[in-house]
């Protein structure tokens, strides 16, 4: 995975680097039960992949669902994988399951 997506271990650290950002924000949710695994572990890529390409741009985060829970309920995050864009705070896309690097581009180049 890209070193610039950050990976929070707790609450406090996903809003630090909320705060922090000053850009909008790409983050999605991980899980770890068996089921999710393997979509997680493809959007891990595809999301390294994100967070190179639109430097700059935006912060790219990684959450897991287990060890962010406020997140998690904060932006009804329901399964994993899961994402959230959010400007200035505020979610203005979402959605839940794999995606393509294309798919989660043509999110992006609509909302920033």
């Amino acid at each position: 995975m890209a070193k610039r997506v950050h990976r929070p271990r707790e609450d406090a650290e996903f809003d630090f680097v909320l705060g922090m950002s000053g850009l909008p924000v790409l983050a999605y949710f991980t899980g770890t039960w068996p089921k999710a695994i393997e979509p997680c572990r493809v959007m891990d890529l595809v999301m390294g992949g994100i967070a190179d390409d639109y430097t700059g741009r935006l912060t790219a985060v990684r959450a897991d669902i287990t060890r962010c829970p406020a997140a998690t309920g904060r932006y009804g995050i329901t399964a994993a994988p899961s994402y959230v864009l959010l400007k200035q705070g505020e979610a203005v896309a979402h959605g839940t399951g794999p995606m393509t690097i294309a798919e989660v581009r043509e999110i992006l180049d609509a909302h920033l």
